[in-house]
């Protein structure tokens, strides 16, 4: 993998094919590194691989992408290297909120295998294997997060807090990127929107938030709320902040939900907990 100094507009922390990244080989060490494989019995460089970020909405970084790695192909080639296999990374964005606008799937790969072809034809290359990583436009629109709405903290004229049984620890993706979501409650997903406010988690942490300015209608505790697109990124980055337990997870298709993962009990956290001899007959 190697850096292919392309920028990408999407938040700082995903984006990963810009030149200071700590991801992939420098552009300019390519040749020495490919030099030194190549004198390396135990080496067989398959492929080559280079990813520019996440969550983006951009398709021509992906052309330009192309070009950078078709080069990358001929280099290798030059000094004694048959990799089979070009992988473009992923990057693919998907709709979180209304004002999103990725391209479609299909859209996307007919422009990264266009912008492949065009390139490999430009310098006489034998088509390689296409690879790419589409995970979080296959996965992130498959999945939901549940919360039970708790309390309610009205502050006039300012704000309007509604609190949920889950937050940062279920979900870090707001308080890391910012990050966005659309949300409504289960038993009346199209009724519309009677107050805004601002959804919090229930972790110690005045930065659990995870929706501002979100329309609702009227809540009451109890009252089921539904976090969308919530399938990649979530249970994948979940943590027990605040000695929390992670939520269970369920496979819903056909009508039939299957549990996956079940709800993680308090006393599991302590499952590794030690408790030192010389402390143990003190009080």
């Amino acid at each position: 993998r190697f850096t292919p100094g392309i920028e990408c507009h999407t938040h700082e922390y995903i984006r990963t094919g810009h030149l200071d990244s700590k991801f992939g080989f420098d552009p300019d060490q390519l040749e020495q590194v490919l030099t030194h494989l190549a004198g390396c019995r135990w080496a067989r460089v398959q492929g080559l691989h280079a990813h520019i970020g996440s969550q983006i909405f951009e398709v021509e970084p992906h052309r330009d992408l192309a070009a950078v790695l078709a080069d990358a192909l001929v280099l290798a080639r030059r000094l004694g290297h048959e990799p089979s296999d070009l992988n473009v990374g992923g990057g693919l964005g998907i709709r979180y909120v209304a004002s999103d606008d990725p391209p479609s799937i299909d859209g996307w790969v007919q422009v990264v295998a266009e912008a492949m072809v065009a390139a490999c034809r430009e310098r006489n290359l034998e088509l390689p294997r296409l690879l790419c990583e589409p995970g979080r436009s296959l996965v992130a629109p498959a999945g939901v997060t549940l919360y039970t709405v708790g309390s309610r903290k009205q502050i006039p004229d300012l704000n309007t807090y509604v609190a949920v049984d889950g937050g940062m620890s279920d979900n870090p993706r707001p308080i890391t990127y910012q990050s966005e979501y659309t949300a409504c409650l289960a038993d009346r997903p199209g009724a519309e929107a009677t107050e805004t406010v601002t959804l919090v988690g229930k972790h110690c942490e005045s930065g659990d938030v995870l929706l501002k300015q979100l329309p609702l209608p009227a809540t009451e505790p109890g009252d089921v709320l539904v976090v969308l697109a919530t399938g990649a990124y979530n249970a994948s980055m979940a943590s027990n902040y605040n000695r929390i337990p992670k939520p269970a997870a369920v496979l819903v298709a056909d009508g039939c939900a299957e549990l996956v993962q079940r709800r993680e009990r308090p006393d599991e956290l302590l499952r590794y907990d030690v408790l030192p001899e010389r402390l143990r007959s003190v009080g």
